[in-house]
């Protein structure tokens, strides 16, 4: 193995250990600074005008990914150095140990019956309206939640760290965060929200397909995971949230989609692994924190002999042609 990617492969498994240990900080997170200054940029920028909309993706997506390959060239001399940032890049993009700790919080007031506490812990996971959710609708909130976030604040970032180093670890949470910022049908961000929509859809195309097939493997019931993704997953609106959701579904036996508010809209969504699935419960939760916990050691593992086995080819290939 080369030096640079045993420095990847060590800064990335620092960085994950380092969300798995201390999670989010409470204040002075990497991600909220990229937010107020993409929110600051969106103020100078905002049209209704889907032009205006890929300017501010652009500057805010590509001028991510600039200072990073800045970052990464000016440290590549120096295997700590190197090591270091691949770390907190890797730590800072990961949101694992934030993701479950917010389900398990959920989960645990509505094992107390607390619905109020449930409610307003909700907001945390995901942006449906808790007020109009039943204790059990809210359990599937929370297991819908995981198992898409599994992709988005993990297995994707990893994929893209993977295939770019810093800059694909960097520019992938700016994708995602901007989607999320932006990306949403509202009458503001309809227009100006749909470059930053799109590019989330493809940026997280591998990372869900990954999720989706370590779902399959790490799950409890493989067949039934490998049966709901391929039957199920098209049927959802979203390219990768059903994929994942689905082999989640088809791995823990119940049953997600559905009819779900958001923002005061109300959607009618495809069910996932209906005919063989359970309404979900409180105790599934844990399970799926279980399984998303499985899915995100195994895709560390993964996306890091993927880079060292590709450094390896490109190795032989120069190797090769220099005969």
């Amino acid at each position: 193995m080369r030096a640079e990617h045993a420095g990847y492969a060590c800064g990335a498994a620092l960085g994950f250990l380092g969300d798995l240990v201390a999670g989010d900080p409470r204040r002075g997170h990497p991600v909220a600074a990229f937010g107020r200054a993409a929110a600051a940029v969106e103020r100078r920028l905002w049209r209704d005008d889907r032009g205006r909309g890929a300017l501010h993706t652009a500057l805010c997506v590509g001028g991510t990914a600039a200072g990073a390959a800045l970052l990464e060239r000016a440290v590549r001399r120096s295997s700590p150095a190197s090591v270091a940032l691949t770390a907190a890049a890797t730590w800072a993009v990961l949101g694992g140990t934030s993701l479950c700790r917010e389900a398990r919080a959920v989960g645990g007031a509505l094992a107390a019956g607390d619905l109020d506490v449930a409610r307003e812990r909700l907001p945390h996971l995901c942006g449906r309206d808790p007020q109009a959710l039943d204790g059990q609708q809210m359990a599937r909130a929370v297991v819908e939640s995981v198992a898409e976030n599994t992709s988005d604040a993990v297995v994707g970032a990893l994929v893209w760290g993977a295939v770019a180093g810093v800059p694909g670890l960097l520019a992938f949470r700016a994708v995602n965060t901007l989607d999320a910022m932006v990306g949403h049908k509202s009458p503001r961000y309809h227009r100006f929200g749909w470059a930053s929509a799109r590019l989330d859809d493809v940026a997280g195309f591998p990372g869900s397909r990954l999720t989706a097939a370590l779902a399959v493997l790490a799950g409890p019931d493989r067949r039934g995971a490998w049966r709901a993704w391929r039957q199920d997953g098209p049927s959802h609106p979203s390219p990768n949230a059903g994929p994942v959701e689905a082999a989640f579904a088809g791995a823990l036996g119940v049953r997600l989609g559905g009819t779900l508010a958001y923002g005061g809209r109300v959607e009618h969504r495809p069910v996932l692994n209906g005919a063989a699935g359970h309404p979900v419960a409180v105790p599934d939760i844990g399970r799926a924190v279980t399984l998303s916990r499985r899915v995100s050691a195994l895709a560390l593992a993964a996306t890091v002999a993927g880079r060292c086995a590709a450094g390896a080819v490109r190795r032989a290939r120069t190797a090769g042609r220099a005969k």
